[in-house]
């Protein structure tokens, strides 16, 4: 026992060394984030171009049973984090394929059709399959991933909903596969590591965590889900410069691996909201979202849209203040040009003072004609010099007008790039009058794509509460129109017309005549047509 102590000691010695060296490349790690984040659709290119080849491949195989088998459970793998429909078509075309199968292939295919459907939200039929299946009639081999397939179910429904009966149920299925896996295998090791945490021993997790750091220097997919963990373990020590890093690193192995199904992001993003860089929560959130939304994981889709009104709230507040600092900004400068402007008639009319001293004394000899012609072509130039101060005040109001379309932009653009000195790129920028528009109709977008995921029958579901010849539909191109757009933000519990007039930038006037001519279209009583619309069920797909 006394020989081991010292080499314990250089090893976490050696662990902790690797940590400091680790974090003090921080910088380079969040650049390579954004570089990632914003070349994603190279690592999307790359696994559907692998998933096209793997098609390809099956295609020559249909004739041998056993090998289309494996080869289309390869692409259900390749599908699994990526596209969970796609996985699903890809999983039930194995069971079709597997009908003469070993029992033990049957019973592994069904367990991945139980886990893609507690991803999908579709919880009954998830249990449905888990429940068929008997752990004392499983083999050895396969238990394992029944207690893991079991455990996973009611971590994604407890997600779901937030119920900790559910949590506490995933507990006792992941004790039941500690029970039968290899101590050896690398589950064992992340799910003792995993409990371990939960148990509230993150000391020791930490040290399970890094021990599988080092052992899976090669693997993106495991040092994405290690990151995590350890990025969990510092979130709970409150240690936020080593948690941010963490869940950067894991970010980052996600979106190289093409990994959609996945919570770096997210937490990334209130890890950003605790800093308080609202702009980076902002689009770390939205980025989440769009991955969950894209591979269609509902646990992941409910969390997410939960944390992004809050984390959205304080954006745009942090949006105001900076608009009113660019108000005051454009005020002084303002001001600063007008005392500009004051200054140069006071030379102007300084310089000609001069001339007209010069020329007086030049002159004195001259006619009384000559002295009036003189006076005569002071006021024409009197009112030139009026009508130039017209000009540049017409040209400062206009300037201002400019100023205030692009103040939006300014806001966004300036933090960014200022910081990188991209001087050239801020002046580019401030001439461009889009991106208010664009970023609100984004707002919109994303909105209604957020809604209709919640709520995809809605459109015909609320035109069933209409007269048929009235029915409103969005136009090509659009998921919801404005009358939609209202009567969404209705169903969400927002009925103040005060409130939607500010969200969607209406006057109080034009919701209110919108809500009153389509209640005048509703079928049977008027008067409960907005209660009935809050009624519209969200479809569990």
């Amino acid at each position: 026992m006394m020989k081991r102590l010292p080499i314990l000691f250089l090893f976490y010695f050696f662990i902790l060394s690797v940590s400091a060296q680790d974090l003090s490349d921080s910088t380079s790690v969040y650049k390579k984030l954004d570089y990632v984040m914003e070349n994603q659709g190279l690592y999307i290119k790359k696994r559907e171009n692998d998933i096209a080849r793997l098609k390809q491949e099956a295609l020559t195989l249909q004739n041998d049973k056993g090998a289309y088998l494996e080869k289309s459970y390869e692409i259900f793998n390749s599908y699994k984090k990526f596209q969970s429909d796609s996985a699903l078509h890809y999983i039930m075309l194995c069971k079709q394929l597997a009908l003469h199968a070993p029992d033990s292939v049957v019973v592994s295919i069904d367990l991945d059709m139980a886990w893609i459907f507690s991803t999908i939200g579709r919880y009954i039929e998830a249990e449905d399959i888990l429940k068929q299946l008997n752990p004392d009639k499983l083999s050895k081999t396969i238990l394992p991933k029944y207690y893991d397939s079991y455990s996973a179910f009611y971590s994604h429904y407890g997600q779901s909903n937030n119920h900790a009966a559910y949590y506490q149920a995933s507990e006792r299925y992941r004790d039941s596969l500690l029970m039968v896996l290899d101590p050896k295998s690398a589950l064992y090791k992340s799910t003792i590591a995993i409990k371990t945490l939960f148990q509230g021993q993150r000391k020791k997790a930490k040290g399970l965590f890094e021990a599988m750091w080092m052992e899976h220097q090669d693997n993106s997919e495991q040092r994405a889900f290690i990151a995590y963990f350890i990025g969990l373990i510092y979130k709970q020590e409150k240690n936020i410069t080593y948690q941010r890093y963490y869940f950067a690193l894991s970010a980052i192995a996600d979106i190289e691996i093409a990994n959609r199904d996945n919570a770096s992001l997210q937490d990334l993003a209130l890890t950003y909201y605790e800093l308080r860089a609202f702009d980076h929560a902002f689009k770390f959130i939205e980025k989440a979202i769009d991955d969950a939304m894209e591979c269609n994981v509902r646990y992941r889709i409910v969390e997410g849209t939960s944390f992004y009104p809050i984390i959205n709230a304080a954006y745009q507040k942090k949006i105001n203040t900076q608009n009113k600092q660019l108000q005051m900004m454009l005020v002084i400068i303002s001001f600063l040009s007008l005392i500009l402007i004051m200054g140069l008639v006071i030379i102007f009319r300084q310089v000609q003072r001069l001339r007209k001293i010069r020329e007086e004394l030049s002159a004195t000899n001259t006619n009384l004609r000559q002295l009036n012609d003189d006076i005569n072509d002071k006021n024409t130039q009197l009112a030139e010099s009026n009508h130039i101060k017209e000009e540049y005040i017409a040209q400062f109001f206009d300037l201002c007008s400019n100023y205030i379309d692009k103040m939006e932009e300014i806001r966004k653009a300036l933090l960014k790039k200022a910081s990188n000195q991209q001087w050239d790129a801020i002046r580019d920028q401030l001439k461009s009058t889009q991106m208010v528009e664009r970023e609100v109709q984004q707002l919109y977008v994303n909105f209604d794509r957020i809604f209709l995921n919640l709520y995809p029958n809605f459109v015909s579901d609320f035109n069933n509460l209409i007269t048929p010849d009235e029915q409103i539909l969005p136009k090509k191109g659009e998921l919801l129109n404005t009358e939609l757009r209202i009567f969404a933000l209705i169903r969400l519990g927002i009925s103040d017309s005060v409130k939607i007039a500010s969200f969607l930038r209406y006057s109080l006037r034009t919701v209110y005549n919108y809500r009153t001519k389509v209640r005048n279209k509703a079928i049977g009583n008027r008067e409960d047509f907005e209660d009935r619309v809050r009624q519209i069920a969200v479809i569990d797909r």
